[in-house]
């Protein structure tokens, strides 16, 4: 019988998985490879940002799981996993639902050989008071298409008010890679609105404010990129609150622990991950207090060989530190890149290779203005960048994602294509 590898979650890792599997097992019949996601198409998590400022289209961008299966020799199954039964080696999926709550696909279970969970990470608001009830999130695109249209939903009331001084205030809570590259998108898409006609609210009008509980922004990057971007981000007229925990999120505003008020109508909570509540001890599988598996350094999870875990959602250790892999894009490109030789070697009886945590630098994007960010090689050591060349070597890492699931012909096509676009405008009005 054929060997049934499941992979459970389409983000940046598991449709990178499912795709390398299906071109190599896949398509030489060694393996059935199935990918589960609870959506129908993929898009790349960095992008939210872009989508909820409105200067990306996310229809224009997005990956369609079936048509990317049919390519690429593995199969689709649409759904949610809320369940695991590990003597069985079967994977329980819930009922897909539409928007109106009607039944599309029923909840099933699938069988496996293999199984791999690559589901990525949740924002984690920590339980603070209001959170949850006045703030979105960015961890899908629907949530990042929600929070477009209350921000267009602001500009069309200001525009109908005929002659009123208008403002808008958006605060960010968290001051890592999601939240620094949003505040700097939504200054651009102020300036864009504007030049559209949607003058109602002055660029000057709109008031963003970016909240840090730490010491400064960017905490978990290097102090000489966190320096430039809040330079940046000042220069840009964004309010940086730094060393100021929130302690209550309210319909009007955010409050601090050092006693501050910040007033938004738009409140987004960019801070802190934590893995699907569902992972939790799921099938008796290890699991830490964030629910992410707890994996061994061959990424198997620590209590069933035949369970794998990657990215965001699996607690992977790093050799001589007492810290896990860094929830990071290239982290689980790394993984993905190793599970795909990993299992290959699997089905063969052979002993698998350990993964090793290698940082290759960290780059952020400040929309059109700036980046800032530093590459990381044996050779070259550390190489700081600004500007131009920081902002090609950002764009970069995206076309690397898309190579790695289109190939090297289809995303230079992509590419021509997206330069003769480039006289379209790019700001979303809908």
């Amino acid at each position: 019988m054929t060997h049934r590898i499941v992979i459970v979650g389409g983000g940046a890792g598991g449709l990178e998985l499912a795709t390398r599997l299906g071109n190599t097992l896949g398509k030489r019949g060694k393996a059935r490879v199935i990918l589960i996601d609870a959506n129908l198409t993929h898009i790349w998590k960095p992008l939210l940002h872009e989508v909820a400022a409105g200067s990306l289209n996310s229809s224009a961008d997005e990956l369609n799981y079936v048509a990317q299966a049919k390519w690429n020799h593995f199969e689709f199954q649409m759904g949610r996993m809320n369940g695991l039964d590990r003597e069985h080696k079967r994977v329980h999926l819930a009922a897909s639902l539409d928007e109106q709550g009607n039944e599309l696909v029923p909840a099933r279970s699938l069988d496996y050989d293999t199984l791999v969970i690559a589901v990525g990470s949740i924002t984690n608001d920590f339980g603070t008071q209001g959170a949850a009830e006045h703030c979105i999130c960015l961890d899908t695109r629907k949530q990042a298409e929600r929070f477009h249209r209350q921000l267009l939903g602001h500009y069309m009331r200001a525009h109908a008010s005929q002659g009123q001084h208008n403002t808008i205030g958006v605060a960010i809570v968290g001051a890592g890679a999601t939240g620094v590259e949003l505040a700097a998108e939504l200054h651009h898409a102020a300036r864009e609105l504007a030049a559209y006609g949607l003058d109602g609210i002055k660029p000057e009008d709109v008031h963003i404010t970016l909240i840090e509980a730490g010491p400064r922004v960017l905490p978990a990057l290097p102090e000489r990129i966190s320096q430039p971007v809040h330079q940046t981000l000042r220069d840009l007229g964004v309010t940086v609150l730094t060393d100021a925990a929130v302690s209550e999120v309210t319909a009007d505003g955010l409050h601090t622990r050092n006693g501050n008020f910040v007033p938004a109508s738009l409140k987004v909570w960019a801070a802190g991950i934590q893995a699907p509540q569902f992972l939790h001890e799921i099938g008796g599988l290890e699991s830490n207090r964030i629910n992410q598996l707890v994996v061994r350094p061959t990424l198997q999870t620590t209590r069933d060989e035949n369970i794998f875990a990657f990215g965001d959602c699996a607690a992977c250790p790093q050799p001589d530190s007492d810290r896990n892999v860094p929830p990071r894009a290239q982290a689980a490109h790394q993984q993905a890149s190793l599970l795909a030789k990993s299992i290959a070697l699997r089905l063969e009886g052979k002993s698998l290779p350990s993964y090793r945590y290698r940082d290759y630098g960290s780059l952020i994007s400040l929309s059109s203005f700036s980046a800032v960010g530093n590459l990381m090689g044996n050779l070259t050591g550390s190489i700081m960048l600004e500007g131009w060349l920081a902002r090609m070597f950002y764009i970069s890492l995206y076309r690397m994602h898309q190579i790695a699931l289109y190939g090297v012909i289809r995303t230079t096509l992509m590419m021509i294509g997206d330069k003769l676009s480039t006289t379209a405008p790019r700001l979303k009005l809908h």
